[in-house]
């Protein structure tokens, strides 16, 4: 098969000629359709992220297609059933599972995913004769795919695979960090900092959740643009956030999200909410930099948290929101500025990092 590869750090994949297996017990080999470029597939090809040590290796993880054959033992989808490749697959069995806690899964599929393996540590895909890992477990920058079964999650098969592929990361991370892990509630206000694809969704996010605040906060104008089309009641061209955001919202929002990955960018967000208000980070910062928060403000009951994957459970959250866009209450159309082929890759890459695109989908025929 075809496939983007990464064979150095920063420079551009090779779309080449590679080896792919047949799936193995509790695999599935997915046709990919549409793949989403995503933030955190860049970070990997800069050298920035820990998943990603050896090369060569294959990235993409924002992905929709088609079940093309399973592996002995399968028996949640079959050949011919249209599905989004989730982030994480439960298994279901792990004290994580346990707790409902399934974006924590700790199941041994899970954690060879993470590090790009099967769970019995191998790989599907060679390139030139050597193992190349996967980004997350799954390597969607490719005309095919070898996943663990719990990545597979159906959807109507008159559903479109070039925005369906987009829940499985952007926006399952901005709308579940809304109503999975601050549990935002009717009638209250937020700030979005950071309007790119996961930010604008954080704004729909907010939008579902019944906010009437919904305060946009970028570097760059475009995308306060796009974020007001997409709901943001309030735009604010960053500047000094604690002071803009409070003269909208007196003593500060609700919550507030920060999708930049830039710490003192959190920190000016946890700075911007009321006593009792929330924070979440969404954006990942780099290893190793600490995040300076002023003490006083934790006096004053305002709680700091974390997120992954926006804290949801695929089989659940997928499906839902896959339902909110077909009735249109989710906007995933606009959320893709370009399609590009497989060959194009390195152009969409281009363009994501220029801040240009709200995402980049490379679609197969």
């Amino acid at each position: 098969m075809r496939a983007a590869v990464l064979t150095g750090f920063d420079r551009p994949m090779e779309v080449r000629e590679v080896e792919i297996d047949d799936p193995g017990p509790g695999e599935v080999r997915v046709r990919i359709k549409a793949s989403g470029v995503c933030g955190s597939d860049i970070k990997a090809m800069d050298g920035k992220s820990p998943v990603v040590r050896r090369l060569p290796f294959v990235l993409g993880h924002e992905s929709a297609g088609i079940v093309e054959s399973v592996g002995e033992g399968v028996t949640g989808v079959r050949p011919g059933d249209h599905v989004i490749i989730a982030m994480n697959g439960a298994c279901g069995r792990c004290r994580n599972c346990g707790a409902g806690r399934f974006h924590l899964c700790s199941g041994p599929a899970r954690m060879a995913a993470i590090m790009g393996t099967m769970r019995d540590g191998t790989t599907r895909i060679r390139v030139d004769g050597a193992d190349a890992r996967t980004m997350i477990g799954i390597g969607s920058f490719a005309e095919y795919a070898v996943v663990n079964e719990p990545m597979c999650v159906k959807i109507a098969k008159d559903a479109p695979f070039d925005t369906m592929c987009l829940l499985a990361c952007g926006v399952i991370t901005g709308v579940g960090a809304v109503l999975n892990v601050a549990a935002v509630t009717p009638g209250s206000s937020v700030l979005v900092v950071g309007c790119g694809g996961v930010g604008l969704n954080v704004v729909q996010g907010a939008v579902l959740a019944g906010a009437t605040t919904i305060i946009a906060a970028d570097v760059a104008e475009p995308k306060l643009k796009l974020a007001r089309e997409f709901g943001a009641t309030h735009a604010i061209l960053s500047t000094d956030l604690p002071r803009q955001v409070g003269e909208v919202v007196r003593g500060g929002v609700d919550y507030a999200f920060d999708v930049t990955g830039v710490p003192g960018v959190l920190a000016d967000a946890f700075a911007a909410t009321q006593p009792g208000g929330t924070t979440v980070m969404v954006g990942s910062p780099p290893q190793g930099r600490p995040i300076t928060l002023e003490p006083g403000l934790l006096f004053a009951s305002r709680r700091l948290m974390g997120t992954q994957g926006g804290d949801a459970a695929p089989i659940r959250d997928l499906p839902m929101l896959a339902e909110q866009y077909l009735r249109g209450r989710l906007d995933l159309d606009r959320l893709v500025s370009e399609r590009v082929p497989l060959e194009e890759i390195n152009e969409a890459v281009r363009h994501v990092r220029e801040g240009a695109v709200a995402r980049s989908v490379v679609v197969f025929d």
